[in-house]
């Protein structure tokens, strides 16, 4: 099983806050992994710099074998020439989010962020429009109707897998909530994604569509082909359906391993699953 993505030494300070304490973890090609902690212990922030939202202020991420992102101070690979820090020297990487959704990650947030005066159909379009090849002019002159035609039938048959063909001309916030959060996943896989990233999926959920959520998950990772790396508060969620957990407290790793490992893992205990959910 090969690794698809890799955080090596990852730190990210705010001032004086050091919101994630060189951060070291793996996922692996067609696993669903979660990164669980309390809230504030930094996994957010992970994202954040996963994803190229943040420059971390020490350490790297490889992408399918590929260092995406990249910030060593102390690495003598770059001279400054301006600024304070003339003379020093620095290796510094930091590509935009745009161009690491490119590269073939996707994630979803926290607050559903749709495009609230666009239909379903239109937000998954546009969506997939950073896997479009028809250049300005092509588009410009519309030589490129044949891709749109292709989109629009790619659009139609990914919204008939996720269960939202039906609901395809309404707009996006006359769905239900379970469904936007739905709708917002579909959005991320019509970027064609290796790695999607989930950032709390079932935040909001009552139960009934939570328990929709974690099966829906699944069949992602069957149906597409899809490595998943979240973030939840949801235990149930978190227990059924990952093959690997880490563990964050104040910004530190503190623990690593399979659901029954973490479950019985003391320090977890103390730190996280022995409090309540919403503490």
């Amino acid at each position: 099983m090969s690794t698809i993505l890799k955080v090596e030494n990852a730190t990210m300070q705010f001032g004086g806050v050091v919101a994630v304490d060189n951060l070291n973890l793996e996922v692996n090609e067609g696993e669903i992994v979660a990164l669980i902690g309390p809230n504030g212990a930094g996994k957010t922030t992970a994202f954040n710099v996963i994803t190229g939202v943040y420059q971390p202020t020490n350490g790297a991420v490889y992408f399918q074998g590929e260092r995406i992102v990249e910030n060593h101070p102390q690495g003598k690979l770059k001279k400054l020439y301006k600024g304070e820090h003339a003379g020093e020297y620095t290796h510094v990487l930091a590509p935009t989010p745009d161009h690491i959704t490119k590269l073939g990650m996707a994630r979803t947030f926290q607050n559903i962020r749709l495009w609230k005066s666009q239909t379903v159909f239109d937000n998954v379009l546009i969506a997939m429009h950073c896997r479009t090849h028809a250049n300005f002019l092509a588009a410009s002159f519309r030589f490129n109707r044949k891709e749109e035609r292709e989109q629009r039938d790619r659009v139609a048959g990914l919204l008939e897998t996720v269960g939202l063909y039906d609901v395809r001309n309404e707009l996006a916030t006359s769905l239900p909530y379970g469904k936007q959060r739905r709708l917002e996943i579909a959005r991320a896989l019509a970027t064609a994604p290796r790695l999607l990233l989930l950032d709390e999926p079932a935040a909001g959920m009552n139960p009934q569509e939570t328990q929709e959520l974690t099966a829906f998950i699944g069949e992602i990772r069957d149906s597409f082909h899809m490595t998943v790396f979240l973030i939840e508060h949801h235990m149930d969620l978190v227990m059924d359906i990952s093959d690997r957990i880490y563990v964050l407290d104040f910004g530190k790793l503190i623990a690593q391993g399979t659901p029954e490992e973490i479950q019985n893992n003391k320090r977890v205990i103390d730190a996280y699953l022995g409090v309540a959910e919403d503490a």
